[in-house]
């Protein structure tokens, strides 16, 4: 008999994307739905950005260099020497999107059986990925009423052992909207030299501050050997599409160790290199990525008033990214909730689909009240999406306690 792989009948599948299925049934009934559900901006993507795409000269479209196409790779370090860091092509990786520098990363630095300590609420894709290479994930706890900032530092210590090799996170969060205080990031690199760990820092959402300042682990120069930059231009240019992200570390023994997994996939895209390097050239690159900034910035002001007019909602006004994670108390199990929307529950043909928030979490039986909500729509279509979210939360605690009395 024909069997799958243990490893992929363990995972779980993606919380964001496993109900989407639901949604396309709902629209063919006919059901407007109000997509909060996943992070896909709906702000175009720059011009220049896609003219570097259509301008290519290209007459036969073989395969880009492994690490990287080089004036790409140049044109990332110009980037980031814009923001403080100075660094060299044999510390710039470009990689298939975000998703494929942390699986690189993680692979990189961990050994089967291996533990990386991961704060909760996570991307749910870190979860995935260390289950794909045997690692273990140990989470780190972190707690809505905290805003999502991390616990004190003597309880992470408490989590790590001697099979320890990583900390990752992404800051700001996706999915939580935190980010990390320099105090914060200062305490996470003590403890990486304490124990001599790897550092992998998620930063694709880092201009998108709205609150405080981002601060990078590569501005930790006792990381040198240490830290590991995970980078994406899916957010910042609204092109997830495009499927570019970038791996820095100054490690070189650990950048020989990503080098062989590069060959191993071959290249990144090549026309999606090329439209980078137009956007980066474009003088008014910087504008582009203020006004998108600007504009996710008062969608999370209207986005978190409408909020609370949900009776009972708990949530903590997100410093950067474009999500708010939510508490909400009449919900038993967020999963079924986002079904009922999806299957069940129209207002005037009308239904919002949110990220239920059980799947952001390792710990089991945590996030059943909570969903993840995506502020990517214009804000007059958030204000009615709101409308409609809660008016079916009263709607499925009804009818859960309809269930529960014709039970008892």
């Amino acid at each position: 008999m024909l069997n799958v792989s243990e490893r992929t009948q363990e995972m779980k599948g993606s919380p964001i994307r496993r109900l989407v299925p639901l949604a396309v049934a709902a629209k063919k009934r006919g059901i407007a739905v109000y997509h909060l559900n996943i992070g896909q901006p709906d702000i175009p993507t720059p011009r220049s950005f896609m003219e570097g795409i259509r301008d290519a000269k290209i007459d036969v479209l073989s395969y880009a260099p492994a690490r990287g196409i080089p004036v790409t790779i140049h044109a990332l370090i110009d980037f980031y020497a814009g923001m403080g860091f100075h660094l060299t092509e044999d510390e710039v990786r470009v990689t298939i999107g975000g998703s494929e520098a942390f699986a690189f990363s993680l692979q990189a630095t961990c050994n089967p059986g291996d533990e990386v300590l991961i704060p909760e609420p996570f991307y749910p894709n870190y979860y995935g990925h260390a289950l794909m290479n045997g690692i273990k994930v140990v989470p780190i706890t972190t707690k809505i009423e905290d805003g999502f900032h991390l616990p004190p530092i003597e309880e992470i210590d408490a989590l790590i052992t001697p099979r320890t090799k990583a900390i990752l996170f992404s800051t700001p969060s996706n999915p939580t909207g935190v980010a990390y205080t320099r105090d914060e990031m200062q305490a996470i690199a003590d403890l990486a030299i304490k124990h001599d760990l790897y550092v992998i820092s998620d930063e694709p959402y880092r201009e998108l501050m709205y609150e405080g300042e981002a601060v990078s682990i590569l501005e930790f120069p006792e990381l040198h050997d240490h830290a590991i930059l995970v980078d994406s231009i899916s957010k910042r240019l609204s092109a997830c599409g495009a499927r570019i992200g970038t791996l820095v570390t100054r490690n070189r023994e650990l950048m020989k160790s990503i080098d062989k997994l590069c060959m191993i996939r071959l290249s990144a895209p090549t026309f999606e290199q090329l439209g980078l390097v137009s956007f980066l050239k474009d003088p008014h690159y910087k504008d582009d990525i203020a006004a998108m900034r600007e504009k996710f910035h008062s969608r999370r002001d209207t986005l978190y008033e409408a909020l609370q007019t949900i009776p009972g909602g708990i949530s903590r006004k997100p410093e950067g990214a474009f999500y708010v994670f939510v508490k909400f108390p009449q919900l038993d199990n967020s999963e079924e909730f986002v079904k009922f929307m999806m299957n069940d529950f129209n207002l005037d043909g009308e239904t919002t689909m949110v990220a239920p928030g059980a799947g952001f979490y390792a710990t089991q039986g945590m996030g059943n009240d909570e969903v993840r909500i995506a502020y990517v729509l214009e804000e007059p279509k958030l204000i009615r999406a709101v409308e409609v979210l809660k008016a079916g939360i009263e709607a499925y605690a009804e009818q859960r306690q309809r269930v529960a009395a014709s039970t008892g």
